[in-house]
């Protein structure tokens, strides 16, 4: 028993390290112009800047958004791939640019907490593209009568979407699941091109 006393002491010791440390991380996500100040301040402060960030952000969406598709569209043409491909592949790192740095910074700092929130992150974004942002893709293409031919697409991202959901189940990550869910996007290309030669051919235009 009483060897027991220095280790329970030791373990103690060294949880309320590790708590110390993630108090320590959490607090360092004040911005240094603001830690010092009062509670109610420092949460008036972070609101204005917030909604500050999230209009200009915003602008920059609006005014940008148009000559990106531009711009995919054009690098299609000259590199022979269709805009598709192109859009696939880039449009993601553009559109969800901020929740990737901000996630990756989360979980640089390897503790459980900030991994968790950088999970949440990153399935919170999914969730928004998939519903949100998906019902202003729909109300476009019903409100202007668009016609809908691109079958092989859609089911391609249905299956890279059910098998990142299934990732996201799992109650343990380990490296090699991230390398997996990053090989999901050349994957469903490859779904894709074989659905549009095999399937869908001649029913798409």
């Amino acid at each position: 028993t009483e060897a027991a006393g220095p280790s329970a002491t030791t373990a103690a010791g060294a949880e309320g390290g590790e708590e110390e440390d993630d108090d320590d991380d959490e607090e360092q996500e004040w911005p240094e112009d603001v830690r010092d100040l009062p509670a109610d301040e420092q949460r008036r402060i972070v609101l204005r800047r917030s909604f500050w960030q999230m209009a200009l952000g915003t602008l920059i969406v609006l005014l940008f958004s148009d000559p990106m598709v531009d711009v995919f569209d054009t690098l299609g043409d000259r590199i022979g791939v269709p805009p598709f491909y192109v859009a696939f592949l880039l449009g993601p790192i553009a559109s969800n640019a901020s929740e990737m740095i901000a996630s990756y910074k989360y979980a640089t700092k390897k503790t459980q907490k900030t991994i968790s929130i950088a999970f949440a992150q990153l399935l919170g974004a999914a969730c928004m593209n998939n519903t949100f942002c998906l019902g202003i893709f729909y109300f476009l293409v019903a409100s202007r009568g668009l016609s809908w031919t691109y079958h092989a697409e859609v089911m391609g991202i249905i299956v890279a979407e059910l098998a990142v959901a299934g990732m996201a189940c799992l109650r343990v990550h380990k490296v090699w699941h991230g390398a997996l869910v990053l090989s999901f996007l050349p994957l469903c290309l490859v779904v894709v091109w074989v659905l549009k030669v095999t399937a869908f051919e001649g029913h798409e235009a």
